[in-house]
């Protein structure tokens, strides 16, 4: 036996104690708690908890896409609460790893948690996986404590509504831009296919891009192409379990996000340069954070002002892109609806004239249309908070690391909360006078962390919408095929193909 092994030993002990403690004492200790108020779920791994079976569960349910077009979609889109809901009831509990997830839908239970404003519940962006924050966690949306308080303070004024609504001529001329091409791509026909989820990527990200930065998408073309790249990978690392250290072995795939984490932010740093002179003195995003240098005796500095700007690209983008393409397919699908929101558009905005912000505010029947398509597909599934002590929620005793999951498409989809026609497309449930849990409608979230970008996304699909609806009315395309998929957001796995026909 060679001399050195007791020594190499008596260092790996204390390694082999933390591990044993955090891979086996304190899930068992976690676990002994759920299981005495009644609450289980599948069992755990060691080493792996239920990742592998997330994953085989999820790959399973989105290999084949639904076999006619209907809104039950919850078995597709989030096949693994579903399917352990039938098995454990709820609340139950799965494991990424050593890290419990608390499933829980009870609205009155959601809306203590989010609405929570003493620090018992914090975001639990990635968890504790660091390669599963690199695509926005260093932004306000991945941010918690003192610091999000700093940055949503500076970042808040920038989307209030009378903000948003001078935006409201720059929305229409990029979304204006947008339908030329359609015509050119048309030509001479009546009728012609555009998948619109495309289309309505290229729109969001020049819209982000000029309103909240002051550039185009031209400008920040090769950041959103880098920031797709990034997506597949943080979806990947979402769905795995992370080993401390491992981000700094240098595999294919960690120097692949190395390099286009550097990419993007060389790219923004540039891009921040070239605009830094004329947004200076604006009231765009970008204007606001380099004018609040010592806001709160805290200076923002460049490196922070680059996460978010990484933060709004992305969300920007995928979150509008995403709610315009569910609208315009459920249009396409329930007609009655499109004839009464153009009737509605032409009455309010003539056939030809862009929107202001006052005829946005008196488009009703078409707010009720897009509540209504949030409902049914909101952009984020799920919200999740992480339980920073032991404590109570409710009659359940919650101990301190769990992270609590709000199943957001599954409260949208319950039928004791919407009744037996919560799977149809009705937007008369939300007509004026009508009222809905606060903790059973999440499109944006809710509570002190609701999403700060909605009034532009509300505004930016109003506005595209009375275009579209002022130009053209349209059907879904025999080519599209229904299969609503997670990807970081809720998405058309295969497009959105949708047939055109001119006014």
């Amino acid at each position: 036996m060679s001399p050195l092994f007791p020594t190499i030993a008596i260092l790996l002990l204390p390694l082999l104690f933390r591990f044993l403690y955090n891979q086996l004492y304190l899930p068992y200790l976690a676990s002994l708690r759920f299981s005495r108020q009644g609450i289980t779920g599948p069992t755990r791994r060691l080493i792996t908890g239920n990742a592998s079976d997330y994953r085989a569960i999820l790959s399973k349910a989105q290999s084949t896409p639904l076999p006619c077009i209907h809104h039950d979609v919850v078995d597709r889109v989030a096949p693994f609460f579903s399917q352990w809901m039938a098995q454990f009831g709820c609340p139950f509990v799965y494991w990424l790893g050593s890290l419990p997830r608390l499933v829980i839908t009870d609205p009155d239970l959601v809306k203590t948690v989010l609405l929570n404003t003493s620090g018992l519940f914090k975001k639990g962006q990635g968890g504790n996986n660091p390669l599963a924050r690199q695509l926005i966690g260093e932004g306000l949306p991945g941010l918690d404590g003192s610091k999000w308080a700093h940055h949503r303070r500076i970042i808040a004024p920038a989307f209030n509504m009378e903000r948003v609504k001078a935006w409201i001529p720059e929305i229409a001329a990029t979304s204006s831009s947008m339908l030329d091409k359609w015509v050119l791509q048309g030509g001479v026909r009546t009728e012609f296919e555009i998948d619109v989820h495309r289309e309505f990527l290229t729109l969001s990200a020049d819209v982000i891009s000029r309103v909240a930065f002051g550039s185009s998408y031209k400008e920040g073309k090769r950041v959103f192409e880098l920031q797709d790249e990034q997506a597949h990978l943080v979806s990947i690392a979402m769905r795995s379990i992370y080993i401390p250290g491992f981000r700094f072995v240098p595999t294919k795939k960690n120097q692949m996000r190395r390099k286009i984490n550097k990419e993007i932010r060389d790219s923004l740093r540039k891009l921040i340069q070239a605009n830094r002179t004329k947004c200076e003195d604006s009231k765009n995003l970008l204007g606001l954070m380099l004018a609040a240098s010592k806001t709160d005796g805290k200076e923002m500095g460049i490196e922070e002002i680059i996460d978010e700007c990484k933060a709004f690209y992305f969300a920007g983008k995928e979150t509008t892109a995403n709610f315009l393409t569910w609208v315009v397919l459920l249009l396409a699908l329930h007609r009655e609806w499109q004839h009464k929101a153009r009737e509605e558009v032409i009455a309010v905005c003539g056939k030809d004239r862009h929107p202001s912000g006052d005829d946005l505010a008196n488009l009703r029947t078409l707010s009720m249309i897009l509540k209504e398509t949030l409902r049914l597909y909101p952009p984020a599934i799920l919200l999740n908070r992480m339980a920073t002590k032991d404590t109570k929620l409710g009659k359940y005793d919650i101990p301190k690391g769990t992270q609590v999951l709000l199943p957001v498409i599954y409260l949208h989809h319950d039928t004791k909360i919407w009744g037996p026609d919560a799977h149809e497309f009705n937007p008369q449930r939300f007509a004026e006078g009508s009222s809905y849990h606060l903790g059973a409608y999440l499109s944006f979230g809710a509570g002190p962390a609701i999403c700060v970008g909605q009034n532009l996304a509300n505004v930016e699909a109003k506005v595209a919408l009375v275009m579209i609806l002022q130009r053209y009315e349209f059907q879904v395309s025999p080519s599209y095929v229904h299969a609503p998929m997670l990807f970081m957001t809720l998405q058309p796995q295969y497009g959105a193909q949708v047939l055109f026909h001119k006014i």
